[in-house]
Protein backbone atom coordinates (compact mmCIF):
# COMPACT_ATOMS: atom_id res chain seq x y z
CA UNK A 1 0.00 0.00 0.00
CA UNK A 2 1.36 3.12 -1.56
CA UNK A 3 1.08 6.06 1.75
CA UNK A 4 2.87 8.94 -0.49
CA UNK A 5 3.00 10.38 -4.05
CA UNK A 6 5.93 10.77 -6.19
CA UNK A 7 3.77 13.78 -7.68
CA UNK A 8 5.11 16.63 -5.35
CA UNK A 9 8.76 15.82 -5.83
CA UNK A 10 8.26 15.31 -10.03
CA UNK A 11 6.63 19.54 -9.15
CA UNK A 12 9.45 20.26 -7.76
CA UNK A 13 11.89 19.00 -9.90
CA UNK A 14 10.61 20.85 -12.19
CA UNK A 15 10.35 23.96 -11.04
CA UNK A 16 14.48 23.46 -10.41
CA UNK A 17 14.97 22.29 -13.90
CA UNK A 18 12.95 25.49 -15.33
CA UNK A 19 14.81 28.12 -13.00
CA UNK A 20 18.05 26.39 -13.94
CA UNK A 21 17.57 26.42 -17.64
CA UNK A 22 16.02 30.60 -17.37
CA UNK A 23 19.32 31.72 -15.38
CA UNK A 24 20.88 29.93 -18.66
CA UNK A 25 19.16 31.79 -20.94
CA UNK A 26 19.60 35.06 -19.19
CA UNK A 27 23.97 34.33 -19.08
CA UNK A 28 26.29 36.11 -21.63
CA UNK A 29 27.05 40.02 -22.68
CA UNK A 30 23.52 40.91 -23.72
CA UNK A 31 24.68 41.93 -27.53
CA UNK A 32 24.13 45.27 -29.39
CA UNK A 33 20.75 45.33 -29.52
CA UNK A 34 20.07 45.72 -25.64
CA UNK A 35 22.21 48.99 -25.61
CA UNK A 36 19.14 51.13 -23.48
CA UNK A 37 18.51 48.28 -20.84
CA UNK A 38 19.76 48.31 -17.63
CA UNK A 39 21.29 44.98 -16.04
CA UNK A 40 20.66 44.19 -12.46
CA UNK A 41 24.29 45.94 -11.68
CA UNK A 42 23.38 49.13 -12.66
CA UNK A 43 25.33 49.15 -16.00
CA UNK A 44 24.05 48.23 -19.59
CA UNK A 45 23.15 45.33 -20.75
CA UNK A 46 25.03 46.68 -24.16
CA UNK A 47 28.14 44.54 -25.47
CA UNK A 48 31.17 45.25 -22.95
CA UNK A 49 33.39 48.02 -24.41
CA UNK A 50 30.62 50.02 -25.49
CA UNK A 51 29.39 48.21 -28.12
CA UNK A 52 25.32 48.82 -29.39
CA UNK A 53 25.69 51.05 -26.83
CA UNK A 54 23.30 53.64 -27.17
CA UNK A 55 23.17 55.98 -23.67
CA UNK A 56 26.16 58.57 -23.72
CA UNK A 57 27.13 59.71 -20.15
CA UNK A 58 28.95 63.60 -20.24
CA UNK A 59 29.91 64.75 -17.26
CA UNK A 60 31.50 68.00 -17.24
CA UNK A 61 33.34 69.32 -14.49
CA UNK A 62 32.05 72.87 -13.66
CA UNK A 63 30.98 76.11 -14.93
CA UNK A 64 32.80 79.06 -13.01
CA UNK A 65 36.33 78.11 -14.10
CA UNK A 66 35.39 78.88 -17.99
CA UNK A 67 32.07 79.98 -19.94
CA UNK A 68 33.82 77.04 -22.58
CA UNK A 69 31.87 74.20 -20.39
CA UNK A 70 28.21 75.04 -20.93
CA UNK A 71 28.31 77.42 -24.23
CA UNK A 72 30.35 75.62 -26.20
CA UNK A 73 31.35 71.87 -24.91
CA UNK A 74 27.80 70.49 -23.57
CA UNK A 75 25.96 71.75 -27.11
CA UNK A 76 28.74 70.59 -29.29
CA UNK A 77 28.93 67.06 -27.34
CA UNK A 78 25.61 66.40 -27.47
CA UNK A 79 24.69 67.41 -31.01
CA UNK A 80 27.24 65.25 -32.26
CA UNK A 81 27.12 62.51 -30.06
CA UNK A 82 23.59 62.15 -30.93
CA UNK A 83 24.29 62.72 -34.68
CA UNK A 84 24.98 58.99 -33.99
CA UNK A 85 22.31 56.37 -35.02
CA UNK A 86 19.90 56.09 -32.22
CA UNK A 87 22.12 57.39 -29.79
CA UNK A 88 21.10 59.49 -26.88
CA UNK A 89 22.81 61.51 -24.45
CA UNK A 90 22.85 61.98 -20.77
CA UNK A 91 24.07 65.05 -19.45
CA UNK A 92 25.87 65.82 -15.88
CA UNK A 93 27.76 68.96 -14.64
CA UNK A 94 29.59 68.27 -11.44
CA UNK A 95 29.90 72.52 -10.88
CA UNK A 96 33.16 72.38 -9.15
CA UNK A 97 32.64 69.02 -7.29
CA UNK A 98 34.72 65.71 -7.33
CA UNK A 99 32.28 63.87 -4.57
CA UNK A 100 29.40 65.12 -7.14
CA UNK A 101 30.98 64.41 -10.21
CA UNK A 102 31.68 60.63 -8.40
CA UNK A 103 27.58 60.45 -7.79
CA UNK A 104 26.25 61.93 -11.01
CA UNK A 105 28.76 59.13 -12.44
CA UNK A 106 27.16 56.16 -9.95
CA UNK A 107 23.75 57.70 -11.48
CA UNK A 108 24.94 57.21 -15.25
CA UNK A 109 25.60 53.70 -14.36
CA UNK A 110 22.44 53.19 -12.42
CA UNK A 111 20.65 54.65 -15.82
CA UNK A 112 22.01 52.12 -17.94
CA UNK A 113 24.95 54.55 -19.97
CA UNK A 114 27.45 52.54 -21.09
CA UNK A 115 29.73 54.95 -22.06
CA UNK A 116 30.98 57.57 -20.26
CA UNK A 117 32.62 60.88 -21.28
CA UNK A 118 34.20 62.73 -18.15
CA UNK A 119 35.72 66.38 -18.19
CA UNK A 120 37.12 65.59 -14.73
CA UNK A 121 37.22 68.17 -11.79
CA UNK A 122 39.73 66.26 -10.21
CA UNK A 123 41.90 63.93 -12.14
CA UNK A 124 42.95 61.93 -9.35
CA UNK A 125 39.45 61.19 -7.49
CA UNK A 126 37.90 60.49 -11.56
CA UNK A 127 39.52 57.32 -11.21
CA UNK A 128 37.08 55.84 -8.94
CA UNK A 129 34.76 56.64 -11.66
CA UNK A 130 36.80 54.33 -14.35
CA UNK A 131 37.32 51.68 -11.94
CA UNK A 132 33.72 51.30 -11.55
CA UNK A 133 32.56 51.94 -15.00
CA UNK A 134 35.28 48.72 -15.80
CA UNK A 135 33.27 46.75 -13.31
CA UNK A 136 30.11 47.16 -15.77
CA UNK A 137 32.07 47.15 -18.96
CA UNK A 138 31.71 50.40 -19.34
CA UNK A 139 34.41 52.24 -21.49
CA UNK A 140 35.56 56.25 -20.01
CA UNK A 141 36.56 58.14 -22.38
CA UNK A 142 38.58 61.35 -20.63
CA UNK A 143 37.54 64.78 -22.43
CA UNK A 144 39.70 67.26 -22.28
CA UNK A 145 41.56 66.50 -18.72
CA UNK A 146 43.17 63.41 -18.17
CA UNK A 147 41.64 61.30 -15.82
CA UNK A 148 45.00 58.91 -13.76
CA UNK A 149 43.51 55.39 -14.14
CA UNK A 150 45.07 52.45 -16.26
CA UNK A 151 41.89 51.59 -16.93
CA UNK A 152 40.94 54.71 -18.98
CA UNK A 153 40.15 53.66 -22.37
CA UNK A 154 40.41 56.89 -24.50
CA UNK A 155 41.67 60.52 -23.60
CA UNK A 156 40.73 63.61 -26.09
CA UNK A 157 42.23 66.95 -25.10
CA UNK A 158 44.73 69.15 -26.93
CA UNK A 159 48.53 69.24 -26.69
CA UNK A 160 48.53 70.46 -23.30
CA UNK A 161 51.80 71.32 -22.90
CA UNK A 162 51.78 73.24 -25.65
CA UNK A 163 49.33 75.80 -24.75
CA UNK A 164 51.36 76.42 -22.17
CA UNK A 165 54.21 76.79 -24.44
CA UNK A 166 52.03 78.73 -26.53
CA UNK A 167 51.68 81.17 -23.15
CA UNK A 168 55.44 81.13 -22.48
CA UNK A 169 56.29 82.05 -26.04
CA UNK A 170 54.64 85.10 -26.12
CA UNK A 171 55.91 86.68 -23.00
CA UNK A 172 59.94 85.36 -23.88
CA UNK A 173 58.90 87.15 -27.49
CA UNK A 174 56.77 90.02 -25.71
CA UNK A 175 58.57 91.28 -22.68
CA UNK A 176 60.96 93.89 -23.90
CA UNK A 177 57.73 95.78 -24.75
CA UNK A 178 56.87 95.86 -20.88
CA UNK A 179 60.21 95.45 -18.94
CA UNK A 180 62.43 98.74 -18.27
CA UNK A 181 65.59 98.22 -17.16
CA UNK A 182 65.22 96.33 -13.61
CA UNK A 183 61.55 96.33 -13.66
CA UNK A 184 61.17 92.75 -14.59
CA UNK A 185 58.87 90.91 -12.16
CA UNK A 186 56.86 88.46 -13.21
CA UNK A 187 53.85 86.66 -11.30
CA UNK A 188 52.42 83.10 -12.23
CA UNK A 189 48.80 82.48 -11.64
CA UNK A 190 48.24 78.68 -12.51
CA UNK A 191 45.15 76.79 -13.00
CA UNK A 192 44.10 73.74 -10.42
CA UNK A 193 46.68 71.43 -9.36
CA UNK A 194 44.11 69.01 -9.23
CA UNK A 195 43.44 69.40 -12.88
CA UNK A 196 46.18 67.67 -15.06
CA UNK A 197 46.26 70.01 -17.80
CA UNK A 198 47.34 72.94 -15.07
CA UNK A 199 50.21 70.99 -14.35
CA UNK A 200 51.07 70.74 -18.06
CA UNK A 201 50.61 74.59 -18.80
CA UNK A 202 52.69 75.51 -16.57
CA UNK A 203 55.40 72.64 -17.54
CA UNK A 204 54.86 74.11 -21.29
CA UNK A 205 55.33 77.66 -19.68
CA UNK A 206 58.21 77.38 -18.07
CA UNK A 207 59.55 75.50 -21.37
CA UNK A 208 59.67 78.69 -22.86
CA UNK A 209 60.24 81.15 -19.75
CA UNK A 210 62.90 79.15 -17.55
CA UNK A 211 65.79 80.32 -19.19
CA UNK A 212 64.48 84.12 -19.08
CA UNK A 213 64.50 83.34 -15.53
CA UNK A 214 68.05 81.55 -15.08
CA UNK A 215 69.55 84.35 -16.74
CA UNK A 216 67.68 87.03 -14.96
CA UNK A 217 66.42 88.71 -17.78
CA UNK A 218 62.75 88.18 -15.77
CA UNK A 219 62.42 87.86 -12.27
CA UNK A 220 59.64 85.77 -10.88
CA UNK A 221 57.95 86.93 -7.79
CA UNK A 222 55.16 84.38 -7.37
CA UNK A 223 53.90 81.30 -8.67
CA UNK A 224 51.35 79.48 -7.30
CA UNK A 225 48.22 77.29 -8.44
CA UNK A 226 44.86 78.57 -8.15
CA UNK A 227 42.45 75.75 -6.26
CA UNK A 228 39.10 74.96 -8.98
CA UNK A 229 40.42 77.78 -10.94
CA UNK A 230 38.43 80.03 -8.95
CA UNK A 231 38.37 83.05 -10.30
CA UNK A 232 38.04 85.33 -7.65
CA UNK A 233 40.71 83.71 -5.66
CA UNK A 234 42.84 84.43 -8.89
CA UNK A 235 41.84 88.15 -8.30
CA UNK A 236 42.86 87.60 -4.18
CA UNK A 237 46.40 86.44 -5.62
CA UNK A 238 47.20 89.33 -8.20
CA UNK A 239 45.95 92.02 -5.15
CA UNK A 240 48.49 90.19 -3.00
CA UNK A 241 51.55 90.42 -5.40
CA UNK A 242 50.79 94.29 -6.14
CA UNK A 243 51.10 94.78 -2.66
CA UNK A 244 54.07 93.14 -1.81
CA UNK A 245 55.85 94.21 -5.18
CA UNK A 246 54.77 97.98 -4.28
CA UNK A 247 52.56 98.11 -7.83
CA UNK A 248 56.21 96.81 -9.09
CA UNK A 249 54.80 93.88 -11.84
CA UNK A 250 55.79 93.90 -15.55
CA UNK A 251 54.09 89.91 -16.36
CA UNK A 252 51.29 88.35 -15.73
CA UNK A 253 51.05 84.45 -16.67
CA UNK A 254 47.71 83.84 -15.98
CA UNK A 255 46.43 79.78 -17.16
CA UNK A 256 43.16 81.19 -18.66
CA UNK A 257 40.41 83.79 -19.68
CA UNK A 258 38.34 83.66 -16.59
CA UNK A 259 41.21 84.82 -14.21
CA UNK A 260 42.89 86.87 -16.45
CA UNK A 261 39.66 88.64 -16.38
CA UNK A 262 39.72 89.27 -12.61
CA UNK A 263 43.67 89.43 -12.60
CA UNK A 264 42.85 92.78 -15.11
CA UNK A 265 40.35 94.22 -12.79
CA UNK A 266 43.05 94.26 -9.68
CA UNK A 267 45.06 95.93 -12.44
CA UNK A 268 42.83 98.49 -13.24
CA UNK A 269 42.53 99.05 -9.34
CA UNK A 270 45.96 99.75 -9.34
CA UNK A 271 45.67 102.22 -13.04
CA UNK A 272 47.88 98.96 -14.31
CA UNK A 273 45.44 97.80 -16.89
CA UNK A 274 47.19 97.61 -20.38
CA UNK A 275 50.73 98.14 -18.68
CA UNK A 276 51.09 94.78 -17.54
CA UNK A 277 51.40 91.11 -20.24
CA UNK A 278 48.70 89.48 -18.92
CA UNK A 279 48.09 86.27 -20.55
CA UNK A 280 45.27 83.60 -20.70
CA UNK A 281 43.69 80.71 -22.57
CA UNK A 282 40.01 79.29 -23.96
CA UNK A 283 39.72 82.24 -26.25
CA UNK A 284 36.31 83.09 -24.50
CA UNK A 285 33.85 86.45 -25.11
CA UNK A 286 35.48 88.30 -22.18
CA UNK A 287 39.05 86.97 -23.02
CA UNK A 288 38.75 89.00 -26.92
CA UNK A 289 37.43 91.52 -25.92
CA UNK A 290 39.94 92.05 -23.09
CA UNK A 291 42.08 91.67 -26.12
CA UNK A 292 40.30 94.08 -27.94
CA UNK A 293 40.54 97.08 -25.43
CA UNK A 294 44.25 95.94 -24.48
CA UNK A 295 44.10 95.11 -21.23
CA UNK A 296 44.99 91.25 -22.21
CA UNK A 297 47.74 90.52 -24.53
CA UNK A 298 46.72 87.21 -25.68
CA UNK A 299 44.90 83.77 -25.41
CA UNK A 300 44.56 80.39 -26.99
CA UNK A 301 42.01 79.38 -29.31
CA UNK A 302 41.15 75.88 -28.60
CA UNK A 303 38.90 74.66 -31.41
CA UNK A 304 36.16 72.76 -29.37
CA UNK A 305 34.15 71.61 -32.24
CA UNK A 306 37.49 69.44 -33.23
CA UNK A 307 37.53 67.88 -30.00
CA UNK A 308 33.65 67.34 -29.51
CA UNK A 309 34.02 65.74 -33.14
CA UNK A 310 36.65 63.05 -31.81
CA UNK A 311 34.97 62.56 -29.01
CA UNK A 312 32.15 61.57 -31.02
CA UNK A 313 34.19 59.71 -33.69
CA UNK A 314 35.40 57.34 -30.68
CA UNK A 315 31.95 56.82 -29.12
CA UNK A 316 30.29 55.92 -33.01
CA UNK A 317 33.85 53.65 -33.13
CA UNK A 318 33.09 51.81 -30.02
CA UNK A 319 29.22 51.92 -30.56
CA UNK A 320 29.82 49.83 -33.91
CA UNK A 321 32.53 47.78 -32.58
CA UNK A 322 34.90 48.85 -34.98
CA UNK A 323 38.86 49.83 -35.05
CA UNK A 324 39.69 53.12 -33.17
CA UNK A 325 43.46 53.35 -34.50
CA UNK A 326 42.56 55.32 -37.35
CA UNK A 327 41.19 57.94 -35.18
CA UNK A 328 43.97 57.89 -32.55
CA UNK A 329 46.49 57.58 -35.11
CA UNK A 330 48.96 56.07 -32.97
CA UNK A 331 48.83 58.68 -30.18
CA UNK A 332 49.28 58.17 -26.45
CA UNK A 333 49.36 60.21 -23.19
CA UNK A 334 51.04 58.75 -20.08
CA UNK A 335 49.02 58.40 -16.73
CA UNK A 336 51.28 58.96 -13.47
CA UNK A 337 51.99 54.58 -13.30
CA UNK A 338 53.68 55.35 -16.77
CA UNK A 339 50.17 53.88 -18.68
CA UNK A 340 49.80 54.63 -22.23
CA UNK A 341 46.32 56.16 -22.97
CA UNK A 342 45.33 56.08 -26.73
CA UNK A 343 44.88 59.88 -27.23
CA UNK A 344 43.19 62.18 -29.68
CA UNK A 345 45.12 65.60 -29.22
CA UNK A 346 44.33 68.67 -31.17
CA UNK A 347 46.74 71.94 -32.09
CA UNK A 348 46.22 74.80 -30.24
CA UNK A 349 46.21 78.53 -31.34
CA UNK A 350 47.98 81.76 -29.72
CA UNK A 351 45.21 84.40 -30.48
CA UNK A 352 46.41 88.33 -30.02
CA UNK A 353 45.23 91.44 -31.28
CA UNK A 354 46.63 90.54 -35.12
CA UNK A 355 45.05 87.51 -35.84
CA UNK A 356 41.48 87.35 -33.86
CA UNK A 357 39.90 88.03 -37.22
CA UNK A 358 41.24 85.43 -39.30
CA UNK A 359 41.27 82.59 -36.39
CA UNK A 360 38.43 82.68 -33.70
CA UNK A 361 35.95 85.02 -35.76
CA UNK A 362 36.66 83.19 -39.00
CA UNK A 363 35.56 80.03 -37.93
CA UNK A 364 32.74 80.90 -36.32
CA UNK A 365 34.23 80.55 -32.62
CA UNK A 366 33.04 83.86 -31.73
CA UNK A 367 30.60 86.18 -33.11
CA UNK A 368 31.71 89.84 -34.31
CA UNK A 369 28.81 90.71 -32.20
CA UNK A 370 29.45 89.20 -29.54
CA UNK A 371 32.77 90.00 -28.73
CA UNK A 372 32.30 94.18 -29.73
CA UNK A 373 28.95 94.03 -27.34
CA UNK A 374 29.37 97.24 -24.75
CA UNK A 375 32.86 98.17 -26.59
CA UNK A 376 33.23 101.53 -28.22
CA UNK A 377 32.68 101.81 -31.94
CA UNK A 378 36.30 101.14 -33.91
CA UNK A 379 37.59 99.28 -30.59
CA UNK A 380 40.80 96.78 -31.47
CA UNK A 381 39.73 97.83 -35.03
CA UNK A 382 37.06 94.95 -35.27
CA UNK A 383 34.12 96.68 -33.63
Amino acid sequence: MKLFSHKPLQVVFGLVLISLLAACGNSGGGGATAGNTPSSGGGSAAGANGKGCTKVGVLLPETASSARWDSKDKPLLTQKIQAISGVTVDYYNAEGDATKQQSQADAALTKGDCILVVGAHDSDAAAAIVTKAKTQGVPVIAYDRLIQSKDLAYYVSFDNVKVGALQGQYIADHYKDYVKGSSNNTAMINGSQTDNNAILFRQGALSALQSLYDNKTLTKVYDQYTPDWDNGKAQTEMEGVLTAQQNNLQIAYVANDGMANTVIAALKQKKLNGKVLVTGQDATVAGIQNILTGDQSMTVYKAIDKEAQGTADLVKALHDGTDTGTITNGATVKTKDGTAIPSVLEVPVAVDKTNIQSTVIADGFVTVADVCQGLPKGTGGIC
